[in-house]
This record gives C-alpha cells, structure tokens and sequence, in this order.
C-alpha cells in the first residue's frame, strides 16, 4: 500500500473524493527522521485550497446527514477491519517518516483503531432522552443533531491516532470533516484516507489539506467551518482557542505540559523506574503525556533516580525498523536544537547533568536527528527544565519533604495535563487524586492515557475550550442537543 503522491513526488491534497494538487507552489520535504531519506514533498495550501475542501464538505453534508446512523457506522465498521488488516504496513510508514520504534508505531495504529471501534457504536452514543406527560398531554424528548463541517488541526508526534481522534466522531455523527495534518509526517494518514474510500465512505465526508499557518487560518476564519479541534503547543492552542471563539465557532484546544510524577518511599522502586523510564523516553519523548519531572518524597529520590539513570544509560538508539532499539530520533533536525538548547539552558541555570544525550551519535545513520536520553537532578521549578516542557527524551528530579511540598510544587507549574502517583498506599493514592486538580491522573501508570471511551485533555494552561476529545465529551461536542416539547 503505497501513499498517494503526483508523479514529482508531491503530496496531493484529498477534496471531494478525489486526489488533487494544490495551486500554491510552496513545498516542504517530507524525510525519514533516521535515515535522512527524501519521503516525499508536502505543499503549503493556501485560502483558495482550504475554500474548495471545506466546500466540497459542506455539499456533502446534506446526504451524509440524512444517511441512516446505523449506515454511517458500517463505514466505521468496515474501516476498522482494513485498519485491522494494514496494521503492519501502516506501523512500518509510520516508522519511516515520524521515526518512532516499531512497537511504538504498532501500539499507536492499535489506539487509533480503538477511536474508530468506538464511534461504531454511535447508534447508541446518540441516542437522546424522552420523558412523557411533563404536563397535561405534553411530552419532551431531547435529539442530537449534526451541525456541519467541522475541521482539525493535528500535530506530528501521533500522525495516525490524534486525526482518529477527531474525525470517525465527526462524521458518525452526521457532519463533514476537513482535516489539515502535520506537514512533517502526513504520509501514514494518507493511506488511512484510502481505506475510507475502500471502506464505502461517501466523497466530500473527509477531506484533506496539507499546510502550515495559511491553511490554519483558513480554517478558523472560514465561516462554513462550523467547529474546529486543534492539538500542539499551548502557545498556539490559546491562540487557536481565541480565534475561533471570535469567529463563533466550537473549538476544544489541547496544548503542552509538564507532567509531574511523584515517587512515594513505600513504592516499588523496580516497578516504578521502568514505568517511569518508558514514559519520559518512550517516542523520544515526544507526547503530551510523557513524563517530564520525578518528584522524590522524602527517602524516594536518591533510589529512584539511580534506577532511573541506569536504564537511561542502557538504552539503544537507532532506526526503529531495525531489531534491539529502544529508542528512535527526534522528529527534525530543527527540533534536536531546540531539545539541545533546552539542555544546554538546564545546565547554565544550575542542574546537575547526570547523562547527557546531546551528543548522541548511531554510526549507522549519521544523518538521524539523535538525541540520546538525558537525566538531570536538582532542578528547580523556577528553572527553564522544571517549568517548561521540553518534548523530548529529558528526565529531570527533584525532591519534595512531602506529599504535601510535591502537590504545592506540582500547582506551582502552569500546565495541568497529566500526573502520576506511585505508592503501595491507598488513602495517599485517594488523597491525591482528591487533591491534585490535573485532569489525567496515573495512580502507579506513568501514562495516563485514557481509552477511547474516556475523554482526553488537560486543565489549565494545558486545554482551552469545554468539551475534550473522545468518549463522550466528543459526542458532546459534535452535535447540538434540540429539545422537542409536543403536544397532539
């Protein structure tokens, strides 16, 4: 299953059911993190290419709402067996151009699918509420009903799941998509898009539009575009969040954070340092939910951090399709400066660098943008490593006299996206969850990653908008509740 390309070599955009160029010229080259390898080249559409996608959505609409919920879902149905079936083709693209590992990419398609298993059962997710006789022969029910075209802007380090999370909702629901991928990888996605048309779904249901900033705001300033789901960085998803509230639309924003893992005396330092070890170095750490500072209570830093630090120490850089590697490159060279400055930064503000991956090298891939795990302790919250998040393979550990000083220290961060407890104890684990005001909370899980029945989001500086992504919280978003009141 080869992507689709033109025959230079460039990404088309998808409108209407059909594989089209974009009229902007403006490219970017699309390359394999590890190897350097030219993929492919990805255009940079503008107004006029982001117009005719959300117009070929909006004609689609009126048949695709008035097609049967139980019809929609078959699609779904019927997707989630090819998506079933290319798994590991699909793994093995998602490989080549993001540069994770193999088990990384398989357990990503796995999480995607899992979204799209879900909104098969959107004959009873929609399902609304009757009540009778609320007055003399009067009744009420409440309806979901479908608003239009709907759009997402999604970020490169889950080019597959992130666009599930958005997209199957949608359309189950009765709307239209246009979806505007990471220009960095879009490649794996673009195979998912041939299997919607494998699967039966209509021409004008999904569409898709490669580009940057231009395309971006396109979609919030185009006033057919009825709701918009953006994943990145807080900086933009504030941005994104105020522009399109402006522009009246619904809009959920998911950003950065600054994971806090806490570390109780009573846990089980073996269980916990590989826990922890897989979640800050896991894609390179590359995830919103990766963990980012150890916070040691009390006795629990000092062993802890040593577990820690030998693991980081043993694990194997490479490219991911290759057998024994644990850990794959960042997703740009671009990006393995910004990690390295960060790096760079801790060291200058007074952490002590315990493993330093700056220099990491695969002699295999000497073009691979490798960043090798990176373990610092006494860091500060003050500090650019304690308060900011790094997005990529950087632990960084503190200390905390208690369970009381480690929430204080966890609130004083900006962010709220994910946290974990690790503690043998149940009234501390109830205490914290009770207490720690994150809206994604690991009691001994260093990813706190909820299925896809469960809404996905921060709080705080990590999430603008009401309503997060998947479980309900999705059918929420995608469609309006109409309360019908009768009397015959």
């Amino acid at each position: 299953m080869q992507p689709a390309t033109d025959k230079s070599g460039v990404i088309p955009n998808y409108v209407g059911g059909n594989w089209v160029s974009a009229s902007s010229t403006k490219e970017l080259p699309v390359t394999n993190p590890a190897t350097g390898e030219l993929l492919a080249r990805v255009p940079l559409s503008n107004h006029a290419d982001v117009g005719k996608a959300v117009e070929a959505a909006k004609k689609a609409f009126p048949a695709w709402r008035e097609t049967p919920v139980v019809e929609r879902a078959r699609v779904l149905f019927r997707l989630k067996a090819l998506l079933e079936e290319k798994a590991d083709d699909l793994a093995v693209s998602l490989t080549q151009e993001h540069g994770k590992t193999s088990s990384e990419s398989r357990g990503e398609i796995q999480r995607g699918i899992e979204n799209v298993e879900h909104t098969c059962g959107m004959p009873t997710l929609l399902m609304g509420d009757t009540l009778e006789d609320i007055a003399p022969g009067v009744d009420c029910e409440t309806i979901r009903q479908p608003l239009g075209v709907f759009a997402a802007i999604t970020p490169y380090n889950f080019p597959v799941m992130i666009p599930l999370w958005f997209w199957p909702y949608a359309i189950t629901t009765g709307n239209t998509f246009v979806l505007k991928p990471s220009e960095q990888d879009p490649l794996t996605h673009q195979q998912i898009v041939i299997l919607t048309e494998e699967a039966g779904l209509p021409p004008g249901v999904l569409n898709v539009v490669h580009g940057d900033q231009e395309a971006v705001t396109a979609l919030l300033e185009h006033p057919d575009v009825k709701g918009l789901s953006f994943v990145g960085s807080s900086q933009v998803a504030k941005i994104i969040y105020a522009k399109a509230a402006a522009e009246g639309k619904r809009v959920q924003a998911l950003g950065g954070a600054k994971n806090h893992m806490i570390v109780l005396p009573d846990a089980d330092y073996d269980q916990v340092a590989q826990a922890v070890s897989a979640s800050i170095f896991g894609c390179a750490g590359q995830r919103c939910l990766a963990g980012s500072v150890v916070v040691g209570v009390a006795d629990a830093l000092a062993p802890i951090r040593e577990k820690v630090l030998q693991r980081a120490a043993e694990m194997r850089l490479g490219y991911g399709l290759e057998e024994n590697v644990d850990m794959g490159p960042v997703i740009s060279g671009p990006h393995r400066e910004r990690v390295r400055s960060y790096i760079d930064e801790g060291v200058k503000q007074g952490g002590t660098l315990l493993l330093d991956g700056r220099e990491a090298e695969v002699a295999a891939y000497p073009k691979g943008h490798w960043v090798g795990p990176t373990v610092f302790t006494d860091v500060k919250p003050e500090m650019v490593i304690g308060r900011e998040e790094v997005f990529g393979p950087v632990a960084t550990f503190t200390h905390a006299k208690s369970l009381d000083d480690a929430v204080e220290l966890m609130h004083r961060n900006r962010y709220g996206n994910a946290t974990s407890i690790f503690t043998t104890s149940g009234r501390t684990a109830r205490e914290f969850r009770y207490r720690a005001g994150i809206s994604m909370i690991g009691v001994n899980i260093a990813v706190a990653a909820p299925l896809a029945f469960f809404p996905f989001g921060g709080s705080r500086g990590s999430f603008y908008g009401d309503l997060k992504a998947q479980g309900r919280d999705a059918i929420e978003f995608y469609t309006d509740k109409r309360v019908v009141i009768s009397r015959w």
